[in-house]
C-alpha cells in the first residue's frame, strides 16, 4: 500500500493528569481542547549519529544512532483564551462583581461634546463609557488632553475623581460627564483637592477642537484577562491528530497520529500588522516515551494508525441486527 498526504490534521489534547484551566477542571484522559482551524501540522523525527572513523582518508567505519526525538508542530489560524493558556501556561481571570477587569480606553471627544461655558473655570466632557474613578485611591485613573488640528496642545489634566451617574442624550444614547477644573497643576487623588498653579489653566475654547480622554472602565462580566507569569509554563498532554491519507486509487483513509506524552514549548509570538497575512499561532510539542491508551506493553514516542477501509464513507450495512443470518453485507 502506498499513499499520499495532503490534508490538515484536527487535533485534540487530553489531560495527562488532573489540571485546572481557567475555571474548568479536567481529569486524566479527558479532552481539554480541540484544534479544528489549523493551517499546517507536521511531525518530525530526528536522531543523533556518531561514527567510528579511521584509516586512510579517515573514512566512516561504524555508525551508532541515539538520542531520538519526535516533535509535533502545528500552526493555528485562530486562537482562543484556552488555547493561549495551554500554549503559554498563562492563568485566566473571568470578570465578576468581586473581581472586575479594568479596560483601558482612549476616546476622542469632539468639541460638540465639551461644555466650557456653563460653569466658569470648569470644563465638562462627555465620554461613552463609565470611567473608573475611585475616590479613596491615591492614584489618578483618567486624563484629559486638548487637541487642535490633530496635535495635542495641552499637558494632561486630571478630572475630578467621583462616582458618576449615567445620562442619556436626545437619541437615548448613554454617556458620562467628566469634570475638569481650572486653574490647577494636579488633582490630589483620594482627597478631592487640587494643587493650584496659574500657569496651567485650561485652554480657551477657541484654542482646541477636540479632546483626548485616557481612562479605564470597569467590567464585571463579559471580559477575561490572561496573565503570563514567570513560573508557569505549558503542560503535558496526550495528543491525537486525525487526518486523511489517499491511496493510489484515490481512496481517502483515516489516519491518526498519537503522541502519548507531549510537552508544549511555552514560546509564542503575536504579530500585529495592518497588511499581509493575519497572525498565526504556532504550537511546538516535544514527545516523551509513554504508553498509548490501549497498549501498555511498551512505551513509544509516537504511533501512527492507518485505517485501510476508512475511505469508503459511502459504504452502508444493509442488514439489521434483526436479520437471522447477521451477515454483514456491504454495497456501494
Amino acid at each position: 500500500m502506498k499513499f499520499g498526504v495532503r490534508e490538515i490534521c484536527d487535533v485534540v489534547l487530553k489531560a495527562k493528569a488532573a489540571q485546572k484551566i481557567g475555571n474548568k477542571i479536567f481529569y486524566k484522559n479527558e479532552p481539554v481542547i480541540y484544534f479544528d482551524t489549523l493551517k499546517t501540522s507536521s511531525m518530525e523525527g530526528a536522531a543523533t549519529t556518531v561514527y567510528a572513523q579511521g584509516g586512510r582518508g579517515n573514512a566512516r567505519l561504524v555508525a551508532w544512532e541515539g538520542e531520538r526525538t519526535v516533535t509535533f508542530t502545528m500552526e493555528d489560524a485562530l486562537i482562543s483564551p484556552e488555547g493561549f493558556m495551554i500554549l503559554s501556561g498563562a492563568g485566566l481571570i473571568e470578570a465578576s462583581a468581586d473581581s472586575t477587569i479594568k479596560q483601558h480606553i482612549t476616546e476622542t471627544v469632539d468639541k460638540a461634546q465639551i461644555d466650557s461655558t456653563t460653569t466658569e473655570g470648569q470644563v465638562t466632557i462627555r465620554v461613552s463609557k463609565k470611567p473608573y474613578l475611585p475616590t479613596g485611591n491615591q492614584e489618578n485613573f483618567a486624563y484629559v488632553m486638548f487637541v487642535k488640528d490633530g496635535e495635542i496642545i495641552s499637558e494632561p489634566f486630571i478630572p475630578v475623581h467621583e462616582e458618576l451617574t449615567a445620562k442619556k442624550d436626545t437619541n437615548g444614547n448613554e454617556y458620562f460627564e467628566l469634570i475638569v477644573k481650572t486653574p490647577h497643576d494636579d488633582y490630589v487623588a483620594g482627597t478631592g483637592d487640587y494643587t493650584f498653579d496659574e500657569h496651567n489653566g485650561l485652554p480657551a475654547a477657541a484654542a482646541y477642537d477636540s479632546a483626548i480622554v485616557d481612562y479605564y472602565t470597569e467590567k464585571a462580566s463579559g471580559a477575561q484577562q490572561i496573565e503570563i507569569t514567570a513560573d508557569k509554563f505549558g503542560g503535558n498532554y496526550y495528543l491525537e491528530a486525525s487526518t486523511l491519507f489517499r491511496d493510489q486509487n484515490g481512496v481517502d483513509m483515516p489516519a491518526e497520529f498519537i503522541i502519548p506524552n507531549c510537552k508544549i514549548q511555552s514560546n509564542f509570538t503575536f504579530t500585529m500588522a495592518s497588511s499581509g497575512d493575519p497572525s498565526t499561532f504556532t504550537f511546538t510539542m516535544d514527545a516523551f516515551p509513554d504508553y498509548t491508551r490501549f497498549d501498555h506493553s511498551k512505551k513509544v514516542l509516537a504511533a501512527i494508525q492507518i485505517i485501510e477501509e476508512g475511505g469508503a464513507s459511502d459504504i452502508h450495512r444493509t442488514q439489521t441486527a434483526h436479520d437471522a443470518s447477521h451477515n454483514a453485507r456491504f454495497t456501494d
